[in-house]
């Protein structure tokens, strides 16, 4: 199809084409010497260095072989050269037929909202790039002199620093509490992973790894910091370097992250991330205590754009569209949560009391070390190019719990001795999910889908509590083999029982986590507002029963800012109103377009609620996603915002300090704690920011063991 017929039917708006021939077949013999300039004939990646170190860019015609061209000198006092690394990707050109002065994001669907072949093939490959992320994100907050000369600054304290070994080796800092006691304390930090689009894709993976907080000897730390455990020693994610020793990243920036998932609980169980790749590669990435390595890759063709995780660690799951098929999926992922560092073949020590042994599909302390892609759940044909994904099951992770407060896993391992007391009269019947629901959308083709997931839950419960467990084998990446593909077993797989044309593009979705009966799905559409969906019950939790289509249906919406970009669970609140029960009450809500964040809260029958909170902040450049810390035993009250234009991570304290300690000679001690010096009236302060190496778009927390 040629750009005049292309320009014919589509919208005008900016559209991703092929290129010529050498784009995809791009001559390895190439090169230029340090000062020449070059010409290309084509669109290229252009990679600039000597030996091992290499700077690489997107070149589209001319380029100079120099540090000015290239931003930096990545071997300095060595002699360097320019070579060609790959073909670019498939860049924006503007179609000849465009509106004089339109300005958008590019789009994969026509006027008839039909999705445009070319479009969608082209828009897939750059879904980790820049214009990938404008087309994902929306607009960002135009510049307003006036609206800005209102923006407040917030208050930020004053850092103290720790492990100095000299003054210019300061490593951590801290901001609350004092003074610093090197005794016992109760300890306890969040961990973030933080997706970006990374400046360099040859040195950084694009995924980081933050402590967002910690609480330790006395002090509390509200700053955004490179993890002090991890010696300081980059921004790279803690399996970043294992992945591309491994070979399972490219050092050529193919590989761009595009998405990341994690559960999200009341505390304690999330502390591994699993990251979706460009490439179709799915990889986790953790703490400095629960780093297991765990990789799975989507069939070719295949490019994921979100990732959701249950609530316990069972499953995740990634939304995709298949640009060989032109259709949109959703790839059911089964995860197994291990002691650290072990083996799938063992030997296994307790760890958190986890599981002795393997078990993907059941409930674990969220440290993965194994993953499969089980299958492939089509999404109907007029969802083609999902663009978000959540999912419920109901369950509180505390059931896991038993008495003495430990997981229940090491206690009744192996299953193949214990399975019986999990069985219909069994002790331990309520511990487990018996089904749940995902909810995908899709922005272009402005539709949601909802996904029974009672057949994947029945099936991985009916073997794992039966005399089936006896037989099962070792896990592995073969349809029969553990735990079993949709090819061989297609009674597990997962069944699209809705979908709803909606009335407005949306851009963000999340569910309720611990609610039964009445769980939710809070959908944001990009005129700003929160839409409330009834989920029909299919979110189970550990009871016997079924939904309906019929139910879910949608209940209420809320105005919130323009182009809301994200929705986080609320994971504390200082409102003795909303404090027992924040994850299913409230949510946090990222306007991009206006540049602020916003706590929306439900009213109690779900049908409608209210903006309780907001946050702007002078600091805030272009906010496009927002986070939560855990607050578990200590209290910090503290979330942090992906700030893509302004290249940073920001924390903000919207609530008191409370040290899990309590005596006298202890900081932060209740009632009154520590707490918030507000500015102007505001009851939130600036907790610190991290300058990032790159623009981050995503980032995810959990108090990690």
């Amino acid at each position: 199809m040629n750009l005049a017929r292309l320009a014919a039917f589509t919208s005008p708006l900016l559209f991703w084409l092929a290129q010529p021939a050498m784009a995809q077949s791009p001559d390895r013999n190439w090169s230029r010497a340090e000062g020449d300039d070059f010409v290309l004939q084509a669109p290229a990646r252009v990679r600039y260095g000597a030996g091992e170190r290499w700077v690489e860019k997107i070149v589209d015609a001319r380029g100079s072989c120099t540090n000015a061209f290239f931003g930096m000198d990545p071997a300095p006092n060595v002699r360097k050269a320019c070579s060609l690394s790959g073909p670019a990707p498939l860049r924006a050109v503007r179609s000849t037929a465009a509106t004089s002065g339109v300005t958008g994001v590019t789009d994969v669907v026509d006027r008839a909202g039909k999705i445009v072949p070319e479009a969608y093939r082209a828009l897939a490959s750059v879904l980790g790039e820049d214009q990938g992320i404008a087309y994902r994100y929306g607009p960002a907050g135009a510049p307003d002199a006036a609206a800005d000369a209102k923006r407040p600054t917030l208050f930020e304290r004053q850092d103290q620093f720790a492990r100095c070994g000299n003054p210019s080796d300061c490593r951590t800092s801290w901001q609350v509490g004092g003074p610093r006691r090197e005794v016992d304390f109760s300890y306890s930090t969040n961990q973030s992973s933080v997706v970006f689009v990374a400046d360099d894709p040859v040195q950084r993976a694009g995924v980081g790894d933050l402590q967002a907080s910690a609480f330790e000897t006395n002090t509390y730390a509200q700053k955004p910091q490179l993890p002090w455990q991890l010696g300081g020693g980059g921004l790279d994610s803690v399996n970043a370097v294992k992945y591309r020793s491994a070979a399972l990243l490219p050092n050529d920036g193919s590989a761009r992250p595009i998405a990341a998932g994690r559960c999200s609980g009341p505390a304690g169980y999330c502390p591994t991330s699993v990251i979706a790749f460009q490439n179709g590669l799915l990889a986790t990435t953790g703490s400095n205590t629960a780093h297991n390595q765990a990789t799975a890759q989507l069939a070719p063709n295949k490019v994921p754009t979100a990732v959701a995780m249950t609530a316990n660690s069972e499953f995740a799951f990634v939304t995709v569209w298949d640009t060989a098929a032109l259709k949109g999926q959703v790839a059911v992922v089964a995860l197994a949560g291990l002691c650290d560092g072990c083996k799938l073949e063992g030997p296994y020590y307790e760890w958190w009391n986890e599981w002795q042994g393997v078990y993907p599909g059941l409930p674990n302390m969220g440290n993965i070390a194994f993953m499969k892609v089980m299958g492939y759940v089509d999404l109907p044909d007029d969802m083609k190019a999902p663009t978000e994904i959540a999912v419920t099951t109901g369950m509180h992770p505390f059931a896991t719990v038993l008495g003495g407060g430990l997981f229940m896993g090491q206690k009744h391992s192996p299953l193949a001795y214990n399975w019986r007391s999990f069985t219909r009269y069994g002790e331990n019947y309520q511990r487990y999910a018996k089904g749940g629901i995902a909810v995908v959308v899709s922005k272009s083709e402005q539709k949601a889908a909802f996904i029974d997931l009672k057949p994947l839950f029945g099936y991985i419960n009916d073997v794992y509590f039966s005399d089936q467990v006896e037989r099962l084998g070792r896990v592995g990446q073969e349809e029969r083999q553990w735990p079993h593909g949709f090819g061989f077993r297609p009674q597990a797989r997962p069944v699209v029982v809705k979908t709803i044309a909606l009335d407005a593009r949306p851009t963000a979705v999340k569910t309720t986590i611990t609610r039964t009966k009445d769980a939710q799905a809070w959908i944001a559409t990009q005129e700003g507002a929160v839409r409330i969906f009834s989920t029909g019950g299919y979110a189970l939790g550990a009871a016997d029963g079924s939904g309906s289509p019929d139910n879910i249906a949608m209940l209420g919406k809320v105005a919130v800012g323009r182009n809301p970009t994200s929705l986080a669970h609320s994971k504390g609140e200082p409102d003795p109103a909303m404090r027992d029960d924040p994850l299913n009450g409230q949510v946090i809500v990222t306007s991009r377009a206006e540049r602020k964040v916003q706590w929306v809260r439900f009213a109690p029958d779900g049908r409608g609620g209210r903006v309780v909170r907001t946050l702007q902040d002078s600091r805030m450049a272009d906010p496009i996603a927002a986070e939560d810390i855990d607050n578990f035993a200590n209290v910090g009250m503290t979330m942090s915002v992906a700030d893509y234009g302004g290249r940073s991570v920001l924390n903000y304290r919207y609530g008191t300090v409370v040290f899990a300690d309590r005596g006298a000679q202890w900081a932060c001690q209740p009632p009154r704690g520590c707490p918030v010096q507000a500015t102007n009236g505001i009851g939130i302060e600036f907790g610190g920011g991290y300058k990032m190496e790159g623009r981050p778009f995503q980032i995810n927390t959990s108090n990690v063991p």
